[in-house]
């Protein structure tokens, strides 16, 4: 038998040729995974939230930015590195919290993009009171 010519016998798939992930991907993937986390009331500082708030209001604008409001990366070709800016509900543990976001973001970064993450930094900006709510539900309905 002789071997075809262009065809690498016994060479892994996956090794034959490269893959780029796009800051944004990553950006994603680590605000939904932040999300996902009890005890988490939203990303980003009360500015950026408002701001976006108003953006998407406005018909093809700002679609699937909430999403990375509050999440920067670093993205390199074997690692990762994560800032995030979150707000807390009054009444959790914010160490707790913090440290579930760390490990939700860590698992689901490497998990789904295949990067080590060296680290997933926290800044907490914000608690979101109990009070706030009525306040916030008012400005809703008024447009």
């Amino acid at each position: 038998m002789t071997e075809n010519a262009g065809i690498r016998h016994g060479s892994v798939p996956g090794s034959r040729g490269r893959t780029d992930i796009a800051d944004v991907v990553v950006e994603k993937i680590a605000g939904m995974a932040a999300r996902d986390v009890r005890g988490v009331y939203a990303l980003g500082s009360g500015f950026a939230r408002s701001m976006g708030s108003m953006r998407e209001r406005m018909p093809g604008a700002g679609a699937g930015k909430s999403v990375t409001r509050g999440v920067s990366v670093e993205v390199g070709e074997v690692q990762a590195a994560i800032d995030l800016e979150i707000v807390v509900y009054y009444g959790t543990s914010i160490t707790d919290v913090a440290g579930a976001v760390r490990e939700s973001v860590i698992s689901a970064v490497e998990r789904l993009v295949g990067r080590e993450v060296v680290e997933v930094n926290i800044m907490v900006s914000d608690v979101k009171l109990p009070e706030e709510d009525d306040e916030e539900e008012g400005r809703q309905r008024v447009q």
